[in-house]
């Protein structure tokens, strides 16, 4: 493996050289502009373009076929039009069907899954910086998902911003009518033009069409490709004041204990513009009831787990913190989960306080919060901040401080740096980014070496998939606002995927093969082996249906400095071992009404075997009314220290009466835990921005001893009603 190792960065150090010798870069081309037209009169959002300003509009006549053949005509026409008043931005889309009959419609609610949807999705660079900027997606029946994108490319779904959307079904289509208000984005004001985007996706046939950037190695979410959208000089934010106050009454009940209690509350979220440029958002006596629960996770390794960040507060802005290249879910030096979440329970936030925006090639982040005492804690204040300066259109560098304890007793700092380096003209248009970081901690922590590293080369394209990593964290690296499950260690990434579209033959059925071989070598740092997983693919394919057909062999290899408990009353001895594993999936397409899947791993593990079985299976109503999703996840192993059984079910469901008023209910039940909770939640939006929330959590014990796996006893329940309003000025 040493030899392996050598080999590998041997490899990635002669790929670097010579893309570097051999590079060729185009001139980025020129980007398409749209003008959009300017409205006096107002517009009544019906999702009926008849008002006479959508003459004036500025009016892109069609799409262009991105994908499965990019350029070539299509059957379902597109025409978009944009108007902007004072306070405005209007985008109309014309989505002609020569079959509406056969749009596909899954969901009604709020953040669901569109990808199986007929649907429309846009993006603005407000600052034209090609890096940041905002994601909005509506289906046909008017659901409607939204996010920020950050540097990388990534696209945080938690945000939700306040904007509406109406929808209509015609005899030809479809059409949309977007309304996103000028105080919902940041952005300076007067500017001449924002980066700008649109697509719209035809899920039955697996067809998206979108007007710049429509190539198979462009993504939507890649501003640097995006054309320009002018006319938007006089968009203004008013005083850029919102004011988010709210109340709310909350009964808990501890029916093993027999007490129960009931208590009102409020509290109150400020944002304001302090420049054109930079806003400043306040939040007083936080509460996230509302807030959807976390996922469970069976973890059957030696490390944390990470579960994103959904908090509204946290949330906002989360894409100006993002730091580093390769550094995925491994080391994130700011994780905002940190703040009023202490081992998995809320400790009191009284009040946070965020600056976020951009001036000129600038970013900034900066959030500065307060808990109160608890259990485990002692009151704090935490802080983390984040610049960025865009050098030029493909490089920006970048710094990084975080300060404080969580625990409220220990003092921890953090200081990184990084850069990254991105075009998507390499070769003409392919895409190109090398990146690395650094990073440092002081405070209360152990001796030993308290820096990391890193470096990412990466080749993000359609046919070629190609990335090499090294990271390092020292044994004394320790942020404790950040998330680092694996201190002093050392990381060899690398591998990639060719992914061949097939033209007509016998393999005329399949829409793309991904033919994928991915390696990780952790090591400590006196360069002992710690775990090593090369990841094969076989065969991997997509069908021109959307169904999904996947084999793989993954041999890997541990070592234990300590016996590990796998499960309880099951302890893996120290030692070395590897072990092949194997896996097989399937699922059907996203766009049909029903959908299932199954994920099978197997074959030797550790000492013995282990066999993990994923399922799910969905039903969604035609018109997006009702949705039902089952999760289960089922482990069993078979060691010589003994056999254990995991068990995770999760049943989603959700009922929209119409895309603003949704009944929700999540159930969740882990054998490891024996509990099972429910989380069912009423939103009511009756106005963009004034929410009403009725949310029910329940929770059950089952018995220990009880040989009945359908035995459970009530544990816990709690009832909330939350009323938020917004005013803006």
């Amino acid at each position: 493996m040493i030899l392996f190792k050598r080999g590998l960065m041997t490899g990635v150090f002669a790929l670097l050289m010579g893309l570097l010798g051999f590079t060729q870069f185009t001139a980025a081309e020129t980007p398409l502009v749209v003008n959009a037209g300017y409205v006096d009169d107002e517009i009544r959002l019906d999702g009926i373009l008849d008002e006479p300003a959508w003459r004036d509009a500025g009016f892109i006549s069609n799409l262009t076929q991105q994908d499965p053949h990019p350029g070539e005509p299509t059957q379902f026409q597109t025409e978009v039009m944009l108007l902007v008043d004072d306070e405005n931005l209007y985008v109309g889309v014309t989505c002609f069907d020569p079959d509406p009959s056969l749009i596909a419609v899954h969901t009604m609610q709020r953040d669901g899954n569109l990808y199986g949807d007929e649907t429309i999705s846009l993006v603005l660079d407000t600052f034209g910086d090609r890096r940041r900027g905002y994601f909005f997606q509506v289906n046909a029946v008017g659901a409607r998902l939204d996010g920020l994108i950050s540097g990388s490319g990534d696209v945080s779904n938690d945000w939700d911003g306040i904007w509406d959307v109406r929808t209509r079904r015609t005899p030809d289509g479809w059409t949309a009518e977007i309304r996103i208000p000028a105080q919902t984005l940041r952005f300076t004001p007067g500017a001449a033009s924002w980066g700008f985007n649109i697509q719209r996706r035809v899920a039955r046939d697996r067809v998206t069409m979108r007007w710049a950037g429509a190539t198979l190695d462009a993504q939507l979410e890649d501003l640097s490709r995006a054309g320009r959208l002018k006319g938007i000089t006089g968009l203004k934010q008013g005083k850029g004041l919102s004011v988010s106050p709210y109340g709310l009454v909350r009964r808990e009940a501890d029916l093993m204990e027999d007490h129960s209690s009931v208590q009102g509350d409020g509290g109150l979220d400020v944002m304001y513009n302090l420049t054109s440029d930079l806003t400043a958002v306040l939040t007083i006596n936080s509460d996230f009831a509302e807030t959807d629960v976390d996922n469970r996770q069976v973890n059957l390794t030696r490390f944390p787990l990470f579960f994103p960040e959904k908090r509204a507060f946290f949330v906002e802005g989360s894409n100006l913190f993002t730091f580093g290249s390769g550094t995925g879910h491994d080391f994130i030096p700011f994780f905002s989960r940190r703040v009023g979440l202490f081992n998995g329970q809320q400790i009191p936030l009284l009040g946070g306080a965020k600056v976020l925006g951009q001036a000129g090639k600038v970013s900034l982040a900066a959030l500065d919060a307060s808990t109160g005492d608890a259990p485990e804690t002692a009151s704090t204040n935490l802080f983390a901040g984040r610049i960025a300066y865009d050098v030029s259109d493909q490089l920006t560098v970048g710094t990084i401080f975080t300060n404080g304890d969580p625990d409220g007793v220990h003092d921890n700092t953090l200081l990184g740096v990084d850069a990254r380096w991105q075009t998507s003209s390499f070769h003409r248009n392919k895409n190109l980014s090398v990146g690395g970081w650094a990073a440092y901690t002081d405070g209360d922590i152990p001796d030993g070496r308290k820096t990391g590293w890193g470096l990412k080369l990466d080749y993000p394209n359609d046919l070629w998939d190609v990335y090499a990593i090294y990271k390092e964290f020292g044994d004394a690296l320790d942020p404790a606002l950040g998330f680092l499950p694996r201190p002093g260690t050392r990381w060899y990434q690398g591998g990639g995927a060719y992914q061949p579209r097939p033209d007509g033959g016998f393999f005329d059925w399949v829409r793309q093969f991904y033919f994928e071989t991915y390696f990780t070598y952790v090591e400590d740092l006196d360069q002992r082996a710690e775990s090593w997983r090369l990841f094969t693919a076989p065969f991997n394919a997509q069908t021109e249906s959307g169904e999904h057909l996947e084999a793989n062999v993954a041999p890997q290899f541990e070592r234990l400095d300590e016996p590990f408990e796998i499960a309880e009353g099951v302890v893996i001895p120290a030692g070395d071992y590897q072990f092949n594993r194997y896996r097989v999936e399937a699922q059907t397409s996203r766009h049909r009404p029903w959908r299932v899947g199954s994920t099978v791993w197997f074959g030797e593990f550790y000492t013995g075997t282990l066999t993990q079985w994923e399922s799910f299976a969905s039903y969604t109503t035609l018109g997006g009314h009702l949705r039902l999703e089952l999760q289960s996840e089922h482990n069993y192993g078979q060691l010589p220290e003994g056999n254990f059984t995991q068990d995770l079910w999760q049943l989603d469901m959700a009922y929209a009466f119409t895309p603003d008023l949704i009944l929700s209910s999540y159930t969740q039940y882990d054998s490891e835990s024996r509990n099972l909770g429910t989380n069912t939640r009423l939103r009511w939006t009756f106005r963009p921005g004034d929410d009403l929330y009725i949310v029910w959590n329940n929770g059950w014990e089952q018995p220990i001893g009880n040989r009945n796996q359908f035995a459970f006893e009530p544990a816990s329940n709690q009832i909330v009603v939350k009323l938020r309003w917004t005013f803006r000025g």
